[in-house]
C-alpha cells in the first residue's frame, strides 16, 4: 500500500478525503499481526544520487505468518530485492529508510548492525542470487557452515558443530556430506553452491526466510532440485518464506499469497490462485499472458508491454503504469490510486485480494488480455504450407565432432584423456523453420553454434551452409560467401554492442563490409530500425541510452543488415524481463514469416523453445538423445531425460503446479572427462534405476542409437490417440519403462 495509509494519529477518524487509515488498514487485513513473524508497515527506502532522490520503495505492507510463502514478482527495478535488503539492514548507510519492521513483535528499522547481526542468519536468514559471490572461496564450506552455527551458539561443542554441517548438507541433498565438509565452493556445481548457501540460511532454524532470485542462474533441472531443496527446508523448519522472483511459473507452484510490484509500491496483491486466475490491475495481467506455456501446444502471440518503467526520481502524479497501460484515461492521471478491495475475493482467508486501479470493477477472468494489449496476430509464413521435405535446406551437419585432449604436466605434458564437448551431430534446418537446442549447461550446445560459426575445413565433420561445404572454404571468398548466409545474435545485447559506437556505426559496419555505398547504408539502416520496431531518428544514439530490450532488437538488425538466410540465436532472452522478453519473441516471430528466415536458436527455457521452434534437439554429455518436431517431442517425449527436462518446467498455473509429477533428477550433469562407457544418462536416469540389474547391463555396456518412434506408440500416461510422427527419434533402449519412485515428486495441497 501507498505510504498515505501509514496508521498514525492524526488520521485516526474519517476526512474528506475518504476512509481513514486505520479503516483502510483493517480492510487490507493489516490490522491484527499478532499472529504474524514479519510485519512491514509503510516501509520507505531512498537513495541520493547525482542526478537527485531516487525513491526507490515507496510504501510496502504486508504481514508473513509461519509456514506460509509470499512471493514478490515484478520486473527489474520495480524494488523487490531493495525491499529484501532494506528488511535485512543490508542497505548502504546513505540510503534513507523509514516505516516500520517488525520481527516476533520486534521493531528491527533503527538497530545498529551489531544489533542487527543478533537476527541475521537466527530469527531470519537470507539465500542470494549468486551463490558464487556469497561463499568465501578460501575457505572450506564446512567451515562456513560451522561459523553460522558458532556466531549463535557460542557454547556449542566442536564435534556437535561438525555433525550438525553435515546434517545440514545432507538436508538439501549434497551426497557423501561428511566428505564435502572438506570442499571449496570452486569443488561445487552451481546447483551445489546454491544447496550450501540454503543449508548456511536454514543453519538456525530461522523464523523467516527469504530467497532472492534463488534460481535465476541455474539450469531447469537444478532449478527443480534446489526448489525442492526449499520446500524441504520449510518443512523441516517451519520457517515463513518471501520468495522474490521474476518467474511467475516459480512462485505459481510455491507461494500462497502473491504481491505484485511496479514501480517502487505494491499494485496487487492476493491468494496465488486470486492473482492468475482473476488478476484486476493491467500490469498484472500483462504479466502472465507475456509468459510462454511449456504445456500449451496452440499458437499465439505473446502480450507485450510496451515502454519501460518510471524514473524513481520524479514521484508519479497518476497511475505510475499509465504511460505503458493500454485503458489509460484522464482519471488515471488525477493521482496515484491506493490498493482497494476486489469485490467478491478473499474467500480463503488469505492475503486480501487488492487492487491500485481505478477500473478494477470492469476487469476480471472475462476479460481478454490479448485483447486489452493488442497483441499482434500470430504471423503466417509462406513456408508453412510447404511440406518440410520440399524445402530448400540452409544448415547441414554430418557427423560434427570437437573432442578436446586433456592434458598433464609443467614441462613435458601427456594426454590422460579426451573431453568429447560434440560427438558425433547430424541435422538440418530448412528454409523458414526454427530448430532449438536444449539441454542442461555443459551438454554441448554452445560448443555446437562455435563449430558452425567457425566453418574451416579442417573440422571434424561437415557443415554445409547454403549449399556451401566447409569442406571446400578454402578461400577467403568462399567463406565471406557463407558469412552473408549466416549471421548471429548474442545472449547479452550490452555486451555484443561496442558501447563507443552509434547504433548507426553499429549497423554500417557489416553493410561496409559487404561492400554497400554509402547512400544506400543509411538507406538500408533506416529500414532495419523500422523493422525491428525501433524510431528511425534514434540512429544517433548510443546503445547505453537504449533499454535492454532495444538493444537486443539492436542486436537482430545487425544480424539481418545482410539478409541472411539462417540466423543464429544464441540464448536471446534469458537476460531479459518477461514483458521485455515478449516483445522480442513476437519480433523473432514476425521477422521469420516476413523475410523468410530460419532461425538455429540455444535455449534453456523450454517454455520459449516450445512457443518459438518448429523442431528441437534435446543434447546430452556432446550427444542428441531425442529430436523431432517441437510438438511431437513436448507432447510424447520418450527419452527420460527430455521427460525429466519437461517436468522441472514451471507453469504459470497454481493448480497444476500443486498437483503435477516432477522428476527430479538425482546429481549434477557428468563431466564429458568421466562420461559413462554405454548410455551417458545411465547414472542418473529414473528408468534405470528401476530396472532390474540384468537389464542394467544393457545400459551400462552398449550405447543406444538414435532410432524412430514408432507412429502409434504414446509415451507413458498419454492416451494411445495421440501418436508421435515418424520424424521423432531417440536413443533409449527402454523409453517405455517404470520411473523410479525416489525420483519423483508430488506436492498434493488439499
Amino acid at each position: 500500500m501507498s505510504h498515505e495509509m501509514t496508521a498514525s494519529p492524526a488520521s485516526s477518524g474519517l476526512s474528506a478525503a475518504g476512509p481513514s487509515t486505520a479503516e483502510r488498514l483493517h480492510v487490507a487485513g493489516l490490522h491484527a499481526p499478532t499472529d504474524a513473524i514479519l510485519s512491514v508497515r509503510d516501509l520507505n527506502v531512498r537513495f541520493n544520487t547525482e542526478n537527485g532522490v531516487v525513491h526507490a520503495v515507496r510504501g510496502i505492507d504486508f504481514d508473513l505468518r509461519a509456514g506460509k510463502t509470499l512471493g514478490i514478482v515484478g520486473e527489474s527495478g520495480s524494488g523487490k530485492s531493495v525491499t529484501s535488503m532494506a528488511i535485512l539492514g543490508l542497505l548502504p548507510p546513505t540510503a534513507e529508510i523509514t516505516g516500520s519492521v517488525r520481527l516476533q513483535g520486534k521493531e528491527l528499522l533503527g538497530l545498529s548492525d551489531k544489533a542487527m547481526c543478533q537476527h541475521r542468519g537466527n530469527d531470519i536468514a537470507m539465500v542470494f542470487q549468486d551463490p558464487l559471490s556469497s561463499l568465501t572461496p578460501v575457505y572450506t564450506v564446512g567451515t562456513q557452515i560451522i561459523e553460522a552455527l558458532t556466531v549463535h551458539n557460542p557454547t556449542m561443542s566442536k564435534q556437535a558443530k561438525e555433525a550438525r554441517a553435515a546434517e545440514l548438507l545432507g538436508m538439501v541433498g549434497i551426497p557423501s556430506p561428511k566428505d564435502r565438509l572438506k570442499a571449496f565452493p570452486h569443488e561445487f556445481s552451481g546447483g551445489m553452491r546454491q544447496r550450501v548457501m540454503i543449508a548456511i540460511a536454514i543453519a538456525n532454524n530461522p523464523r523467516v526466510l527469504i530467497a532472492d532470485e534463488p534460481t535465476t542462474a541455474l539450469d531447469v533441472t537444478i532449478q527443480a532440485q534446489v526448489l525442492e531443496v526449499l520446500h524441504t527446508a520449510q518443512e523441516e523448519t517451519g520457517a515463513a518464506v518471501v520468495m522474490i522472483t521474476h518467474d511467475l511459473g516459480v512462485v505459481a507452484g510455491m507461494a500462497d499469497d502473491i504481491m505484485v510490484m511496479y514501480a517502487g509500491k505494491p499494485v496487487e496483491t492476493g491468494s496465488v490462485d486470486d492473482i492468475y486466475y482473476n488478476p484486476r490491475m493491467p500490469y498484472t495481467m500483462g504479466l502472465l499472458g507475456a509468459v510462454p506455456r511449456v504445456d500449451v501446444a496452440e499458437k499465439t502471440s505473446l502480450v507485450p508491454i510496451e515502454g519501460i518503467p518510471p524514473n524513481l526520481i520524479h514521484t508519479p502524479t497518476g497511475c505510475s503504469f499509465a504511460p505503458r497501460c493500454p485503458l489509460v484515461s484522464d482519471a488515471c492521471l488525477q493521482g496515484e490510486p491506493e490498493l482497494w478491495p476486489v469485490a467478491g475475493d478473499n474467500a480463503d482467508g488469505g492475503l486480501p485480494h487488492l487492487a491500485a486501479c481505478i477500473k478494477t470493477d470492469s476487469l476480471g477472468i472475462e476479460v481478454d488480455v490479448r485483447e486489452v494489449f493488442k497483441a499482434p496476430s500470430v504471423p503466417v509464413s509462406r513456408f508453412d504450407a510447404v511440406p518440410r521435405a520440399e524445402r530448400r535446406t540452409v544448415l547441414e551437419l554430418r557427423d560434427v565432432k570437437k573432442h578436446f585432449p586433456l592434458m598433464k604436466g609443467a614441462l613435458i605434458k601427456r594426454r590422460i584423456g579426451t573431453v568429447k564437448a560434440v560427438d558425433g551431430l547430424s541435422f538440418d534446418i530448412r528454409e523458414g523453420e526454427c530448430f532449438s537446442i536444449v539441454g542442461e549447461s555443459g551438454c554441448g550446445k554452445t560448443t555446437t553454434l562455435l563449430e558452425i560459426m567457425e566453418f574451416h575445413k579442417d573440422q571434424d565433420g561437415e557443415v554445409v551452409i547454403g549449399g556451401l561445404s566447409n569442406k571446400e572454404a578454402a578461400d577467403a571468398r568462399t567463406k565471406s560467401a557463407m558469412r552473408k548466409e549466416l549471421q548471429m545474435v548474442f545472449q547479452d545485447p550490452t555486451g555484443a554492442l561496442d558501447p563507443r559506437f552509434t547504433v548507426f556505426e553499429v549497423l554500417s559496419e557489416p553493410l561496409e563490409n559487404a561492400g554497400m555505398a554509402k547512400p544506400q547504408i543509411r538507406t538500408r539502416i533506416l529500414e532495419l530500425m523500422e523493422l525491428v520496431g525501433l524510431q528511425p531518428d534514434h540512429v544517433n544514439r548510443f546503445p547505453n541510452q537504449f533499454s535492454g530490450g532495444q538493444r537486443q532488437r539492436i542486436g537482430i538488425a545487425r544480424a539481418l543488415a545482410v539478409n541472411p538466410k539462417l540466423v543464429v540465436l544464441d540464448e536471446p532472452v534469458s537476460a531479459l524481463d518477461v514483458s521485455v522478453q515478449a516483445g522480442v519473441i513476437n519480433l523473432l516471430d514476425q521477422l521469420r514469416a516476413e523475410l523468410g528466415l530460419s532461425y538455429l536458436m540455444v535455449a534453456h527455457d523450454l517454455s520459449v523453445v516450445r512457443h518459438i521452434s518448429n523442431r528441437v534437439a534435446v543434447m546430452y554429455l556432446g550427444k542428441i538423445v531425442e529430436i523431432g518436431d517441437v510438438d511431437s517431442v513436448f507432447d510424447n517425449p520418450r527419452h527420460p531425460y527430455t521427460r525429466a527436462l519437461l517436468s522441472a518446467i514451471p507453469v504459470p498455473d497454481p493448480v497444476l503446479e500443486r498437483t503435477r509429477e516432477r522428476i527430479i533428477l538425482q546429481g549434477d550433469l557428468p563431466s564429458p572427462l568421466e562420461a559413462p562407457k554405454g548410455c551417458n544418462f545411465a547414472t542418473r536416469c529414473p528408468v534405470f534405476a528401476a530396472l532390474p540389474p540384468a537389464r542394467q547391463e544393457k545400459c551400462l555396456t552398449q550405447e543406444p542409437p538414435l532410432e524412430t518412434a514408432a507412429s502409434d506408440t504414446p509415451a507413458p500416461g498419454r492416451r494411445a490417440a495421440t501418436p508421435a510422427p515418424t520424424d521423432q527419434q531417440f536413443a533409449c533402449f527402454y523409453p517405455d519403462g517404470e520411473l523410479d519412485a525416489d525420483m519423483l515428486v508430488v506436492h498434493e495441497t488439499t
